[in-house]
Formats: structure tokens, C-alpha cells, sequence
């Protein structure tokens, strides 16, 4: 079975937001980290994980990072400051 992501990136605490979704969270996130794809990210210099949720279903995971692009800026944060007060890049408790 396999597992599908959608993640929230940060710049910095309340700073710049990307929101992606990946089957291969510890591998796009050190992507991100190493700017090996250009684009929005790199260029905002976003790499902080500081959100995800984990699905084993593609369309769930696609339909859940949608709903969250749609949302408002205030949710997103609330959402965030739920489970990670402290604005903590997650990547290495992946690792």
C-alpha cells in the first residue's frame, strides 16, 4: 500500500506558505531543502516543514491539498498552530 502526503512549507515562522502533497515526503522535502527543482519554493527560499498528514489514497491526498489551497490564511495558521505551536521544522523527527 502506498502512503501519499500533503505538506505545508514555511519560510520562516508566519512567513511565506507552500502547500504540495508527495508519495515521498523525506525525498521532496530534502528536495526542497536543496533547491534541485526551481520554481516558487527556491525562490522564496521555503523549506521548513512545518505540517503534514499522511493518506494511502492519491485522490484523498489531491482533493485534501486543494481544500487547503483554498482556504484562508488564518485557517491555514490555526491549522498549523494546532499541532506545531512552535512553528518546529519536522524534517529530521522524519528522518
Amino acid at each position: 500500500m502506498n502512503n501519499y502526503y500533503v505538506y505545508i512549507l514555511t519560510s520562516r515562522r508566519n512567513g511565506t506558505l507552500y502547500i504540495g502533497v508527495t508519495n515521498d515526503l523525506i525525498k521532496r522535502i530534502w528536495e526542497h531543502k536543496n533547491h534541485s527543482k526551481k520554481g516558487f519554493t527556491e525562490k522564496y527560499n521555503i523549506c521548513q516543514l512545518i505540517y503534514f498528514e499522511q493518506t494511502n489514497n492519491i485522490n484523498s491526498a489531491i482533493n485534501r491539498e486543494k481544500q487547503l489551497k483554498s482556504w484562508n490564511r488564518k485557517w491555514k495558521l490555526d491549522l498549523i498552530e494546532k499541532v506545531n505551536p512552535d512553528w518546529k521544522d519536522l524534517y529530521q523527527e522524519l528522518l
